[in-house]
């Protein structure tokens, strides 16, 4: 009785906000005392009002009833927690790019099955457009795994520009005869310089080549063959009549000679695989088209994915292609305004 006397004393001389406050803290207790019974359970709603109020009244301490101050403040805690937390949020991962430049990704990446994630992402750099491999190789639509790719040694990056390779490529006709491919590739640049169809390859033949192959280029320093017979005596003495120093691979070792078995596999891969040869005309033009499509449009990785004969960087204009290589292949580039 005394108790209460005292206080509604003390409640005299408290300022009329003050007074309102208190009533509306007693009653917000009352009412989840009423709505709990016989167990007290609180929401979240009545922690944030708590919680709230008590930055407003002063005397809280003294008319809380129904949990203790450690309480309430450890929930004024937790909640400054959980604002900052939800105010510095962040969206995780790389950026979205916009829809047109994942529509091009997925059409490219149909209109040349034969393409992997890194001549993909190469093409596309081209354009103008500014995105990682990584995110190529999301959007690219799923393909079947291939069979793992032999691996092959190179030489010193340094001394590239000083090198060239040669090597046939043996292919069958549709009248099951075999044409013999010779090709020459500069090492810097992953250039072919020349190259030549014969059905009787002959040690002759394979130094006139040799002679055609320099009569305009530089002529390099190191010659990389291996020890195929078509390469005679008459070769190995214009190899040295020219001042270039032959390299012989060791016997049944292809990987020694690695730029160019990579470049007898991508023939293959892009282009012979896919077409029937009727003759040595026939086989003369379609290599003509993909030796084209191969120095001046094809990406590499190998030379920061440019072209052996570098392509400009295009920003601004719309998007076009044209069919190279008999429509294996496309070109995209962006038409001036």
């Amino acid at each position: 009785m005394i108790t209460s006397i005292l206080w509604f004393c003390l409640s005299l001389f408290k300022s009329h906000t003050q007074l309102h406050l208190e009533i509306l803290f007693l009653r917000k207790q009352l009412e989840i005392v009423a709505r709990t019974s016989p167990r007290l359970r609180l929401r979240p709603s009545d922690r944030f009002f708590i919680s709230v109020l008590t930055d407003l009244f002063d005397s809280w301490k003294e008319t809380l009833l129904i949990v203790r101050p450690e309480t309430v403040i450890h929930w004024h805690q937790q909640g400054f927690r959980l604002y900052w937390r939800w105010k510095s949020r962040s969206i995780p991962g790389r950026p979205k790019i916009p829809h047109s430049q994942i529509n091009l990704i997925k059409q490219v990446a149909n209109e040349n099955p034969l393409w992997g994630a890194p001549r993909l992402h190469g093409e596309i750099l081209k354009l103008g457009f500014d995105i990682s491999e990584a995110t190529v190789q999301r959007y690219m639509p799923k393909r079947p795994q291939r069979t793992a790719r032999q691996r092959w040694k190179t030489f010193l990056k340094n001394h590239s520009t000083h090198i060239v390779s040669v090597d046939f490529l043996v292919v069958p006709t549709i009248t099951f005869k075999l044409l013999y491919v010779l090709v020459f590739l500069s090492h810097d640049r992953r250039r072919i310089i020349h190259f030549n169809v014969t059905a009787h390859p002959t040690a002759q033949w394979s130094a006139q080549q040799l002679r055609n192959a320099f009569c305009e280029e530089q002529t390099p320093r190191i010659l990389i063959r291996d020890r195929d017979m078509k390469f005679g005596d008459a070769f190995t003495e214009t190899v040295s009549a020219l001042g270039m120093e032959p390299i012989l691979t060791a016997y049944r070792s292809p990987w020694q000679n690695g730029f160019a078995e990579r470049l007898i596999g991508s023939i293959r891969r892009e282009c012979l695989d896919h077409v029937i040869i009727l003759n040595e005309t026939h086989l003369r033009g379609i290599l003509e088209g993909y030796v084209r499509y191969y120095n001046t449009q094809r990406t590499h990785l190998g030379i920061n994915k440019d072209s052996p004969e570098p392509r400009e960087v295009q920003t601004e204009g719309e998007i076009d292609k044209v069919a190279v290589a008999n429509g294996l292949h496309h070109y995209y580039y962006r038409r001036a305004a």
